[in-house]
């Protein structure tokens, strides 16, 4: 086990924020369509909750992958898998290039304060056009003096309506292969030019405010490009490694969560006149969901461990995020059967947890993307 008493603090740390500052607001949020990112990351941050694995200079804790691992599995008591998504966003999916990779002007101004809480961070990769077809992205920052001018749009953006800034992928050459004429850059969406047209509606992750955004000759300064000019595509690459593993580690206690509340649910609801769970359809199903979500677990950690020893973690996180987002939907349909009627009220956690289940196999790379990774690193199809 990774596990020490320093974890069990950090646990401490966050069950406490997840208790008092996030789940007796969860309703009130999903039935507004947004969560109080401002109230919620200034606690997060005075907490040393958004920067686990930053460097210390920047105000992160500078700790290794195994605290951001009990971080991450302490957010499956959230009540809503809105919340948890935004808070990914901002500490695992808009920061791990910029930390890396940016300037120390840019680390100040952005990565710093995000880890503070005091700005609230998105990522812009995904187009009307373009999802997980991350090389056909079509926005542009082209260069004009010191100045990057940006134009195109871009969608499914999660924290949009209320972040300050987006860690963009725009194309910064118009000639070469795709993989190389992308940057990264930091923009303030406070920027003249950029617009967010919309909140979208979803099916489920309610408390997530997700946006569309247009920008029209959007002027940043060409120093805010993180790292090297044209290496935003393997940045990129290397930061959805750690959202998919981060989106799968945290699934893993919201299925125990979810088993183990059905469980408790059929022990004590009776049905002609005997408890549920004294039916054994009911127990081997309970049995064959505890079994994946166990091998899941141990996938997890598996490729926690090696990405603390510097290892390219790819395939595994790509395999685990693929199986998260099968199983996750499969416990939750599983789980609401036995819940009859009550699991279908939108009052229950179990049919919050059944709608927000299906974005796992479409949002960080489509199942589809991921079967395509595997096959071709394990040799079964074509490099």
């Amino acid at each position: 086990s990774f596990f020490t008493e320093q974890h069990e603090e950090l646990r401490r740390s966050v069950r406490k924020i997840v208790e008092k500052d996030i789940n007796p607001y969860v309703d009130q949020w999903e039935e507004a369509g947004q969560f109080d990112g401002r109230t919620l990351f200034k606690k997060m941050g005075d907490a040393g909750l958004l920067g686990i694995t930053r460097p210390v200079e920047y105000g992160g804790l500078g700790l290794d992958y195994s605290y951001t691992v009990a971080f991450l599995e302490e957010l499956a008591a959230v009540n809503a898998g809105g919340v948890v998504s935004g808070i990914l966003v901002h500490t695992d999916m808009c920061t791990p290039a910029l930390s890396r990779y940016g300037s120390d002007e840019l680390r100040k101004q952005f990565l710093a304060p995000s880890i503070a809480g005091d700005l609230i961070g998105c990522v812009g990769v995904s187009e009307p056009d373009c999802g997980s077809d991350v090389a056909n992205i079509k926005t542009t920052a082209e260069l004009r003096g010191d100045d990057l001018v940006i134009n195109g749009g871009k969608m499914w953006i999660t924290n949009g309506c209320q972040a300050d800034w987006m860690c963009l992928l725009a194309n910064t050459r118009r000639d070469g292969p795709p993989h190389k004429t992308k940057s990264l850059i930091c923009l303030p969406l406070k920027t003249p030019g950029v617009t967010v047209a919309r909140s979208i509606k979803k099916m489920g992750h309610h408390s997530s405010d997700t946006a569309q955004f247009f920008f029209e000759d959007v002027r940043v300064p060409a120093k805010n490009i993180i790292g090297e000019e044209g290496m935003g595509f393997i940045y990129q690459m290397l930061q959805f490694q750690e959202e998919r593993l981060a989106a799968a580690i945290n699934s893993v206690p919201v299925m125990d969560r979810i088993i183990q509340e059905t469980m408790d649910y059929c022990r004590q609801r009776k049905v002609f006149g005997a408890p549920l769970i004294q039916n054994q359809v009911i127990q081997f199903r309970l049995a064959e969901l505890q079994t994946e979500v166990e091998c899941l677990r141990a996938l997890c950690y598996r490729a926690a461990g090696l990405m603390m020893e510097g290892e390219n973690v790819t395939l595994l996180a790509s395999m685990a995020k693929l199986k998260c987002g099968r199983l996750l939907r499969e416990v939750a349909d599983s789980c609401l059967q036995y819940w009859g009627g009550m699991g279908y009220s939108h009052e229950m956690l179990v049919s919050r947890s059944f709608r927000d289940a299906r974005l796992l196999s479409i949002a960080g790379g489509a199942d589809e993307v991921m079967l395509t990774i595997i096959a071709k690193m394990t040799g079964s199809a074509d490099k």
